[in-house]
């Protein structure tokens, strides 16, 4: 399901987006910590807008309903409360990460409208590599049909404070999927991860970050 142009939240702001790649693997501690000072200093006026690229070393992050239940096996990784809305998630090396700080009272104050602009920068993004993301109503993520199956290929968890958004998106380009199996990915059971090398597509993070940008201008407005 793809939203048409005219039926789009509304949710461009005039201004440049500030559009950051970090190389390496940035510690989850280290994120958190920019992404709280970033977030302030947007509040106050201090600081353009931000999106934020980057990979961490594995690790399992805990949001707001996360259950023991679904943390599987709990030394395999290490396990950060992260804040943000939503349940275990992994991230690691081959995951392509976008921390999302916007302003969102410039942006029509809906969060969500925020959501599922952030749902369909990921459709978008996709649709580029000709992968047909989907959302699902009673599933967080966006999700791709393979024959008889729905795995999910991308993971939003947001957190909003003084009207700015943090944390953000994941999508899995080449992650070792077998590391999503000391969680259970957003407490659902019935069905598995992907991701675009799994399904079949020679996608390099370079390649991903070209079409995050275009479709992000797409939907939120400039970015550079």
């Amino acid at each position: 399901m793809t939203l048409r142009d005219d039926i789009r939240p509304k949710l461009h702001s005039a201004d440049q987006v500030e559009w950051v790649i970090s190389d390496g693997l940035v510690p989850y501690p280290r994120a958190l910590d920019s992404m709280d000072e970033v977030v302030m200093a947007i509040s106050r006026g201090a600081a353009p807008e931000r999106v934020w690229l980057l990979e961490h070393p594995p690790l399992y992050t805990a949001g707001t309903s996360a259950t023991d239940a679904d943390l599987v096996a709990p030394e395999r990784f290490p396990v950060f409360k992260a804040g943000r809305g939503g349940q275990y998630t992994y991230h690691g090396p081959g995951q392509r990460v976008a921390y999302v700080m916007l302003d969102l009272k410039r942006r029509g104050g809906d969060v969500r409208a925020f959501v599922a602009g952030l749902e369909q920068w990921i459709i978008d993004t996709l649709d580029h590599f000709n992968v047909k993301g989907e959302r699902r109503e009673d599933r967080v993520g966006v999700w791709v049909r393979q024959g008889n199956r729905e795995d999910k290929i991308a993971a939003i968890g947001i957190r909003v404070r003084h009207w700015v958004s943090f944390h953000g998106i994941s999508i899995n380009v080449d992650p070792d999927l077998s590391h999503f199996e000391g969680i259970v990915p957003c407490g659902i059971r019935e069905h598995g991860v992907t991701s675009l090398v799994d399904l079949g597509l020679p996608v390099t993070m370079a390649d991903l970050d070209v079409a995050l940008k275009a479709a992000f201008e797409r939907n939120f407005g400039p970015a550079g």
